[in-house]
């Protein structure tokens, strides 16, 4: 009964979320033939360089790869932490 109400009141939201993610990666895995694990140590990397640069929320990246028809895009939702004053 617990868990019911837990549901409701959205304490497991994060489980579904990254549940969908999970899903979402598998299925990009499979449309693009990619081998296992690809899409986890891109986005690992990409988070990497960038952050030498900016400051990345890294617990929020999104990155998937998206089809319109024949064509394929990686898209990449990498949200930035507020800048800091002073810092050049």
């Amino acid at each position: 009964m617990s868990s019911f109400l837990d549901r409701l009141s959205g304490k497991n939201r994060k489980s579904a979320s990254l549940a969908k993610e999970r899903l979402q990666l598998v299925l990009t895995h499979d449309r693009t033939n990619l081998p296992p694990g690809v899409m986890e140590d891109l986005r690992d990397e990409l988070i990497q360089v960038i952050s030498r640069h900016i400051e990345v929320d890294s617990s929020a990246v999104s990155i998937e790869i998206t089809h319109d028809g024949r064509n394929q895009s990686l898209v990449a939702d990498i949200p930035l932490k507020p800048a800091r004053r002073g810092r050049h």
